[in-house]
């Protein structure tokens, strides 16, 4: 299951739901498609199984936004760590997530994308909200906003370095809308 999800990650974050077919899939797999049908159901919901564990693992938001750390810190850190990660794989540049719910309204993979896209929105609100419960829905705008960029930048080409340095000019924003302490 893990090396299916796998595959299925690289393939979708190469080239984009709507660009891997069905046959690409299965052959990708080593599975017939009635095989693939048994074990996952349906592509869309393949799809939605490989988001949450992308999302999971990509940007671990529960071992970066701990209780007793500064706001500042642990988003200066989340945008640092996805600047790394959106530029880590020249085959799987920006986010997964972020990419894919940039697709059509109605489109499985958009909306498997945003949902999971608004949980995490949600948990760095609820993380913001324990210290700076005013500032919570702003600051989540801008780190939604931000990361968005960082992802659009890394698909389009921009380097680790240049990412680093977008993701540390932000922090200044976070500092003006939360202080430093």
């Amino acid at each position: 299951m893990e090396t299916a999800l796998d595959t299925g990650q690289r393939l979708f974050h190469a080239s984009s739901y709507e660009a891997v077919g069905l046959a690409a899939l299965t052959d990708a797999l080593g599975v017939k498609p009635p095989s693939f049908y048994k074990a996952f159901g349906s592509k869309s919901e393949f799809f939605e199984q490989v988001i949450e564990r992308y999302a999971q693992a990509a940007l671990a938001l529960d071992e970066i936004l701990l209780p007793d750390r500064a706001p500042v810190d642990a988003l200066a850190e989340l945008l640092e760590s996805a600047a790394r990660t959106y530029a880590r794989d020249p085959q799987r540049r920006g986010c997964l997530v972020l990419e894919a719910a940039r697709g059509p309204d109605g489109d499985d993979s958009a909306i498997h994308a945003r949902r999971v896209a608004n949980q995490r929105r949600d948990r760095i609100r609820e993380f913001v909200a324990r210290t700076h419960p005013e500032r919570a829905s702003a600051v989540t705008d801008f780190m939604a906003s931000t990361m968005s960029g960082l992802s659009a930048s890394a698909r389009e080409g921009m380097d680790e370095s240049r990412l680093l340095d977008v993701a540390r000019t932000a922090v200044a924003g976070l500092e003006a809308q939360l202080g430093t302490d």
